[in-house]
């Protein structure tokens, strides 16, 4: 019983000084052809966070603290004529009673797919865009 009422403390805290630690980040950003809008729509179990429209060169982002039962936004992004070249993926994911503070995931959606960096190392092609039928 005691080691339970601990782990309940332990968790109540984390919880309460989660407010205190800084936010994670996904940056989403439109390196694509000049005349080719980026579509972008990202939602976890809880929050949706609606459609977004990027231009070359603009960033969307969005900020959170990681839940206890773990954290998981995936995200859907468009582009070319009509929009016809789509690909999805998880944009960020934390374990269960595991508790990241001041992450950042920065996308960057270029013409041949999307590449990903934590902001240290050169960003990586991740996901190639799929055909939409």
């Amino acid at each position: 019983m005691n080691r339970l009422l601990c782990f309940l403390l332990v968790i109540g805290l984390c919880v309460g000084l989660s407010d205190s630690f800084e936010k994670n980040t996904v940056f989403i950003k439109s390196s694509l052809g000049l005349d080719n809008a980026l579509k972008i729509h990202c939602r976890s179990k809880d929050d949706d966070l609606g459609f977004h429209f990027l231009r070359t060169g603009e960033t969307y982002d969005f900020s959170f603290h990681d839940g206890i039962a773990g954290t998981l936004f995936a995200c859907d992004l468009w582009q070319g004529p009509n929009f016809k070249f789509h690909t999805s993926f998880v944009a960020y994911e934390s374990g269960s009673l595991v508790f990241h503070h001041g992450k950042k995931n920065y996308w960057d959606a270029r013409e041949d797919g999307i590449y990903f960096t934590h902001g240290k190392e050169m960003p990586k092609l991740e996901y190639k865009w799929d055909v939409n039928h």
